[in-house]
Parts: structure tokens; C-alpha cells; sequence
């Protein structure tokens, strides 16, 4: 009996439990539907959709390689689709894994319903996450909503199984039904602008595991002090791996468990920086999926009445990393060139736009979503809530990051800011993240003029400070 897997943000054979049930029945159809209803509330940005294009294409390879091919379908209504799919090669069952984004939910179990009733067999297992959101309860029997009580009782929760193996081998359907060829789902641009991104990544499972050994080797054990640095290479850079599903997060733990099993680290590896990190992921799912308003809506209800600015001069100028703060450009500038930003510089471009600049978090939310390579619903919704203040466990509003010292402090001898903002890059490091305190003759010396090679600040940043503290007051009178 032919089983359909509908791939969706599983690409890989690997600790996919969906495929991994199906081959151990018989004959296998895989499946992938672009539905508008797919991403119905949040669809995909440019920088994904280029993304998932060539993990497609690696899918479909790593596929062949079992004597199976990936199908592709353009559908209205995925669950109809795979209904006639069903009819059209004999299929008795349907097997997937589960997506957490609210919207997903709900349409996934309008599908399950639909298949059942039409007489199909119709399961999906977790392939994404190390626990499900609703096995995770603090003492009251509820949601987490801080961090690190999370993660304590993650971790006192013991071990995730361990990854299933790809399937060893793999029977094809009697009949094969018609696909469309990859480029004609039209996800690559039809302008060449993705060169950066290409040249800063190889999406597939190939490229994701050579991404984890090679930070297993040079940088897990220094990654709790390097991980704040944007101008080492001290992240992992795993994110749109694990977004696309390329790999797994069991995969990821696990192979941390095996590298310290050989001596590359202590035994204390299950409470390091980095796990931590793979469990923010994993916290980020769990709020989004008790608290499914909160892509639109803050958690924290009073800051739904802030007193946000209106200011597209200011909003353009922070996108195109034209700020006249070298560190926050810098991020911008990276996130349009490679698709991604460093945490630590999100982090410091996200407290400019919601607090110097007081604008709305949710533009800062959209403009990321559309860039990103790994626009994760769950983790942006976390991350920019956090940093403005409005979220679980988020940063206290009062916290105003200053972008001179952020910059001085993580970007000590200026070689992230050199380049990715090259226009600053011949200025003494004494004055590259305030060059607007440079003398005049220094600035000469080194090709720049204010205003016209590169921006004056748009804004003061004690005055923005000080409007945004005033503002939580009023919030809180």
C-alpha cells in the first residue's frame, strides 16, 4: 500500500519520523504542495523563498539516491490535493510532520479531518522540536513564560531519543503522477540580487551537518564568551538549517552528546551556552503555540496601548542601514547582503528601531521577515518582543541599548563594521563606531565626509533615550 509523505519544513531523510514510518510500510510518494493557504497569514519572504528553492532541489537528489523522486504540486487547498493524489496512485495513507505556527494548526487539522473522512489513513509525528509544546508544564499545570525555569525543567525532563536513522532503502509507487518542474513553483528571483546570500550559504543536509562538524571542531567550546563577537566566527549558524528542517534539533543534541562522548568537551555539555541556545528555539515554539496572538499582539497587554511613532523616514533609513550608527548599519547592510544578521547585532538594530527610533516592533518583525533566510515565525515573534520589551521574559523596556558602546564592546577592533559598512573602513578603530566625533582632519585622511560618504546620525541617542523612558512612563501612569 502506497503511503504519501507531504514534506513541508522537514527537508531531509535523516530523523524524519514521517518518511521513516511510510518506507517501513511499503511504497513511498513524496509530496510537496505551494499553497497560498500554506502561508496564508505570513508568506514567505524573498530570501526564504530563494532558500527553500535549493533545498528542494537537494531534497529531491538526496531522494533519487533511494530510487524515489520528489513531487511537486501547485494547489489551491492541500488537503483536496492530496485527496486526488491519493485516488490517482492508490494510496491508502498520508504521514507528515507537524508545523506549531497557529495558522498551520488549524489547517493541518481541517486536512487530518478531511482525509479521514474521505476513508484515508492520516498521521503526523514531531520532527522539529525536542518536546512538544503541550508536554512542557511548569508547577501550576500551564506555559512557561521565563527562560530559564523552562529550560531547568527541560533539562531535569532528561535526554530527547535519539535520531532516526534514513531510511536504509525505499520501495517506489507503481505509477508516478505528474510534477511540476522546480522552476516552475518560481521561488528563485527573477533578478539576480541573491549573489550574497548565495556565496554565505549552502542550503541542503549536506551543507548543514558540515556547518555543525565544523563549529563542533573550531567553536562549541569558546561560544559562550565568542557568541556576542559579530566579527568572529563563534555561532554555529545552524538557524535556517534547523528552520527548513535540513536538520533536526535531536540531530543537533545529539551530536554534541557524541563529539563530548570522544573528548572534544566536558561532561557538563548538556548545560552549555550552546544547548541553551537550542533550547531558546524550542522555548520560542512553546509560547508561540499557547499564545498564538502574539506574531500581531504583545504579550504583555499594556503595550498594546505604547505610544508608537509614525516615521518612514526613520523606518527607511534603519532598513537600508543608512542610520549614521556604524554598528546598526553594519547589521542591516549584512541581513540584505547574506539573508541573515549575528544575534547580538539583532539585538542591537532591534532596540534602535523600538527605542530610539520608537517605532512599532511589528515593522521590525515584517522587514526581518521578509529578509531572513531563517524568517522562523516562532523565534522573530520571540526575538522582537523581547527586545522591546513586550514579551515573556523580555528585556526590561528601560534597557536602551547604546549602539557607540554595544559597538566598541562587541566589535572591538571594528573588523564587522570594516566590512560590511566599507566606506568607514580607512578610520582610526578610536572613532569607526562614533565617527561623527572624529576630528575633522581625521576624517579627511580617511575619505569621509559626513553627509555625503556616509550619514550623519539621524537622531541623538541620549534625547531618543530619554523619549523612550518617558514613554513607558506615560504607559505605566
Amino acid at each position: 500500500m502506497t503511503t504519501i509523505v507531504w514534506f513541508r519544513r522537514d527537508l531531509r531523510l535523516q530523523d524524519n519520523p514521517a518518511l521513516h514510518a511510510a518506507a517501513a510500510r511499503g511504497p513511498v510518494l513524496p509530496v510537496y504542495i505551494q499553497a497560498p493557504e500554506e502561508e496564508a497569514e505570513w508568506p514567505a519572504g524573498a530570501a526564504e523563498q530563494w532558500w527553500l528553492h535549493h533545498s528542494l532541489q537537494r531534497l529531491d537528489e538526496d531522494l533519487e539516491r533511494l530510487g524515489l523522486r520528489l513531487c511537486l504540486r501547485r494547489a489551491d487547498d492541500s488537503g483536496r490535493e492530496l485527496i486526488e493524489l491519493a485516488a490517482r496512485c492508490g494510496a491508502r495513507r498520508i504521514v507528515w510532520n507537524r508545523r506549531y505556527e497557529p495558522a498551520a494548526i488549524r489547517r493541518d487539522r481541517a486536512i487530518k479531518a478531511s482525509l479521514r473522512g474521505a476513508g484515508l489513513e492520516a498521521d503526523s509525528y514531531n520532527a522539529a522540536l525536542l518536546r512538544e509544546p503541550w508536554d512542557v508544564k511548569n508547577k501550576a499545570g500551564g506555559p512557561f513564560q521565563v527562560f530559564t525555569p523552562y529550560w531547568r525543567h527541560c533539562l531535569a525532563a532528561g535526554d530527547p531519543p535519539p535520531p532516526l536513522p534514513a531510511p536504509a532503502q525505499a520501495a517506489a509507487p507503481p505509477e508516478w503522477p505528474a510534477s511540476l518542474a522546480l522552476d516552475a513553483l518560481g521561488l528563485e528571483p527573477r533578478i539576480d540580487w541573491a549573489r550574497g546570500i548565495a556565496a554565505a550559504w549552502t542550503p541542503g543536509c549536506r551543507g548543514a551537518w558540515r556547518r555543525l562538524d565544523t563549529f563542533l571542531t573550531t567553536a562549541f567550546e569558546g561560544y559562550a564568551d565568542r557568541r556576542n563577537r559579530p566579527d568572529l566566527a563563534g555561532t554555529s549558524r545552524l538557524s535556517p538549517h534547523l528552520h527548513f528542517g535540513e536538520i533536526g534539533p535531536r540531530e543537533v543534541f545529539h551530536a554534541v552528546g557524541a563529539a563530548a562522548a570522544r573528548g572534544q568537551f566536558g561532561a557538563a555539555w548538556r548545560q552549555s551556552s550552546f544547548l541553551a541556545e537550542l533550547s531558546w528555539r524550542e522555548f520560542a515554539y512553546h509560547l508561540l503555540y499557547h499564545f498564538p496572538e502574539t506574531p500581531q499582539e504583545p504579550l504583555r497587554a499594556e503595550f498594546a496601548r505604547f505610544p508608537w511613532v509614525d516615521d518612514p523616514q526613520g523606518l527607511s533609513a534603519w532598513q537600508r542601514g543608512r542610520t549614521g550608527f556604524p554598528i546598526v548599519d553594519a547589521g542591516m547592510r549584512e541581513l540584505w547582503a547574506t539573508g541573515w544578521m549575528h544575534n547580538r547585532v539583532r539585538m542591537i538594530a532591534g532596540s534602535f528601531l523600538v527605542k530610539d527610533l520608537l517605532l512599532p516592533w511589528t515593522s521590525g518583525a515584517r522587514w526581518f521577515w521578509d529578509c531572513l533566510v531563517d524568517a522562523d515565525l516562532a523565534s522573530n515573534t520571540l526575538g522582537w518582543q523581547w527586545v522591546a520589551g513586550c514579551g515573556a521574559d523580555a528585556a526590561p523596556y528601560f534597557r536602551v541599548f547604546n549602539p557607540t558602546l554595544q559597538g566598541r564592546k562587541f566589535d572591538p577592533d571594528g573588523a564587522y563594521v570594516r566590512r560590511w559598512v566599507p566606506e568607514l573602513a580607512a578610520l582610526p578603530t578610536a572613532w569607526l563606531h562614533a565617527p561623527w566625533e572624529a576630528p575633522a582632519g581625521v576624517l579627511t585622511e580617511a575619505g569621509i565626509e559626513l553627509g555625503v560618504t556616509y550619514p550623519r546620525p539621524i537622531l541623538d541617542h541620549d534625547t531618543a533615550r530619554h523619549r523612550a523612558l518617558e514613554a513607558l512612563a506615560r504607559l505605566k501612569n
